[in-house]
């Protein structure tokens, strides 16, 4: 674990400021608002939604992540995936949370930022000089915003992270002065922190239970909290989560008592809220409304940037994992954790403005927001029981965790089951879209895998050495390079050798075989060389942690480097001409690519999980691209998938008669 981890600093607290909390603390711009919509305003009704913010605030921010599930970091970093790579080991079904979790926080990274920049914008109807906007125009400004925002990814978001952390201590103290300014309004408000109010609400108000579909908004962005674990360590979110959660509770205070004291008996109607009413703005002075506005819209746009780049985070990680097709990435900086891929940037961008042209309004966002992610916390928290069993906690507070949270998430989840036919479809849509692409790429590696077959390298070294000394044979390259996916050392895929010996006899002085290995631990960078026969065959393995990209080009170039220097393998070509002059052979590097064979009998759901995987590797990198491979030295070798063979061929020989044939 780091240091960074360990220990809190200023500029630690700063970062932690601009790049963890920017989705959970823009929710005060339409919190209350999506709770109060449709309602007339009451101190049964108000303290009552307080009391819920608060308390989920402090049960599923603080104590779920903040206090636990910070604890189950891998090497300093965090995120579902990180998780899953801690508990993978102990139940292969693991795989499937892991799954959910993941595609359902990329879908919240497809509808925070249109809801966020939305809510902000929609001020404008607020401040005197603008309040004759209409909302295509407000579309048209935040599409241009959402633009903007993605456009400069490419560039990377080192530049730009350096202002987060002022300019959200800027937003957080805000948020603080405004709603100190208003508590006064009336202090029945200071009642909310009694959860008998919250719990009275649920059960006494007329379909109270569906508000924790609106208070579930006020937490969304923990999930992204416990992914960025690794940018700023444990020790700043939790100091710097005590100054957040302070300004987050007084500005939803002061919401709360300014609403009490200008609409105590009035119905906040939907077409008030289509108007621009947001308490969030009403809370602000006349005067500075313009300026409260400017400073909403930019915390706004860092809440989206912190989900983007967690998003890129993500996907990698899953890349790795195995668990998403292989996507070009490209590092805007040096620094450890920037990467931008260009697909899922063009994919979040056009979710985005997806979102905001279907939904148009912050209201209507509102609905389709939340239900996504509460699948993701769920996915936390099973995930999160099982690490809790690889630490050895005692059974009791383990079951305690596991009742006190599914029972308080599958709440939120019936509640945000309302939001479906409101929206909510569309998160859960894009959610499971993302799934089924993950999900195929498993389970077609595993269907693959019954068609690997591996022989004992061993009983081949003869031939190899036979075919390398064998000078009626044309040389195919001085070093050939395969990639293999066996973990033993003492084992090869038939395929391999097949490729060598039967397809074309290949020909060279020494043959590689390298092997990468993805490992739990998320930096890991080594390697490990086994001299089979000395100049003849060699085997590298490389273990990459799953943050690691495989720029295997790269790596292999290193290792023989280091072997040359330690006089463990001659590199110099052995035509006699070259020989002399020290020239340095060729290395060739064979990629094995696989494609669907015809002579296949799959059931219905495997033949139609292939076909969709065959699919998404055309619109993927290719097996060189995707290892970091030169393709100037790369052989792609084409072979037949053959997973389920044709067991039953009626195929009947006939013979004519011999007065027939005359």
């Amino acid at each position: 674990m780091g240091s960074h981890t360990q220990k809190a600093t200023l500029a630690g607290l700063l970062i932690a400021l601009g790049i963890i909390y920017g989705d959970i603390g823009t929710s005060p711009l339409y919190v209350l608002n999506a709770v109060i919509s449709g309602k007339e305003i009451s101190e049964f009704l108000i303290v009552g939604a307080l009391s819920c913010i608060i308390w989920t605030l402090t049960l599923q921010t603080t104590v779920k992540y903040v206090i636990l599930t910070l604890k189950a970091d891998n090497r300093g970093e965090g995120g579902i995936f990180s998780l899953y790579t801690l508990v993978r080991r102990q139940k292969k079904w693991l795989v499937i949370p892991a799954m959910v979790g993941g595609a359902a926080l990329l879908a919240d990274g497809m509808i925070t930022p249109p809801i966020s920049v939305t809510s902000a914008i929609e001020g404008l109807k607020q401040v005197h000089r603008f309040r004759s906007i209409d909302q295509s125009t407000i579309v048209y400004i935040v599409i241009g915003i959402l633009a903007f925002l993605f456009l400069l990814q490419q560039f990377g978001s080192n530049y730009i992270g350096r202002t987060f952390g002022p300019i959200m201590l800027i937003w957080f103290l805000m948020l603080a002065v405004l709603g100190l300014s208003h508590i006064a309004d009336d202090l029945h408000v200071f009642k909310a922190f009694n959860p008998y109010y919250a719990v009275d609400l649920l059960i006494m108000y007329p379909n109270g239970f569906w508000i924790l579909g609106a208070v579930f908004l006020c937490t969304t962005g923990a999930e992204a909290l416990y992914s960025d674990l690794g940018h700023c360590g444990r020790s700043n979110i939790r100091y710097s989560w005590v100054f957040v959660k302070l300004c987050l509770i007084l500005n939803y205070l002061g919401q709360g008592a300014w609403l009490l004291s200008h609409f105590a008996g009035k119905s906040i109607t939907k077409e008030m809220i289509a108007t621009g009413f947001n308490p969030f703005f009403g809370v602000m002075p006349d005067w500075f409304r313009f300026a409260g506005l400017v400073i909403a819209t930019i915390a706004a746009i860092i809440a989206s940037q912190a989900l983007i780049s967690g998003s890129f985070t993500l996907i990698s990680e899953a890349m790795r994992l195995n668990l998403w097709p292989k996507f070009k990435i490209n590092y805007p900086s040096e620094e450890r954790g920037q990467l931008f891929i260009p697909a899922i940037n063009l994919m979040l961008f056009l979710g985005c403005v997806g979102i905001v042209v279907y939904f148009r309004s912050a209201a209507h966002m509102e609905a389709a927001y939340g239900l996504a992610i509460t699948l993701c916390m769920l996915a936390t928290t099973i995930l999160f029981s099982n690490y809790l069993v690889s630490k050895r906690v005692s059974s009791p507070w383990i079951y305690l965790f596991l009742v006190v949270y599914l029972s308080i998430e599958l709440c939120f989840l019936f509640a945000n089951l309302m939001k479906f036919m409101h929206g909510g479809y569309i998160a859960l849509l894009v959610g499971g879209i993302l799934f089924a692409v993950m999900y195929v790429w498993f389970r077609a590696r595993k269907i693959k895998n019954r068609y690997v077959e591996f022989v004992r390298l061993e009983n081949y070294l003869p031939m190899l050495q036979e075919l390398s000394n064998d000078l009626t044979v044309q040389k195919h390259a001085t070093h050939l390079v395969y990639l293999s996916s066996a973990n033993s050392k003492h084992e090869i895929e038939h395929k391999i050798i097949y490729s060598i010996l039967n397809r074309k006899p290949k020909r060279a002085d020494i043959y590689w075989f390298v092997h990468v290995d993805t490992m739990d631990d998320p930096y890991t960078c080594q390697y490990e060389v086994e001299t089979i026969v000395p100049n003849e065959v060699i085997r590298v393995e490389f273990k990459l942690g799953f943050r690691m990209q495989p720029r295997i080009n790269l790596m292999f170039r290193k290792v023989v480097e280091e072997m040359v220097a330690n006089k463990e393998v001659n590199i110099t070509s052995r035509y006699e001409s070259l020989q002399r002059n020290n020239v340095v052979g060729d290395f060739q590097f064979v990629v094995m690519e696989k494609f669907l064979s015809q002579d296949n009998e799959l059931p219905f759901i495997e033949k139609i999980i292939m076909r969709v995987y065959f699919a998404l590797k055309h619109i993927s990198l290719s097996e060189e691209k995707g290892f970091g491979l030169d393709q100037s030295n790369v052989t792609v070798e084409k072979f037949p998938l053959i997973v389920a063979p044709v067991s039953s061929l009626k195929l009947k020989r006939i013979f004519r008669d011999e007065d027939e044939l005359e």
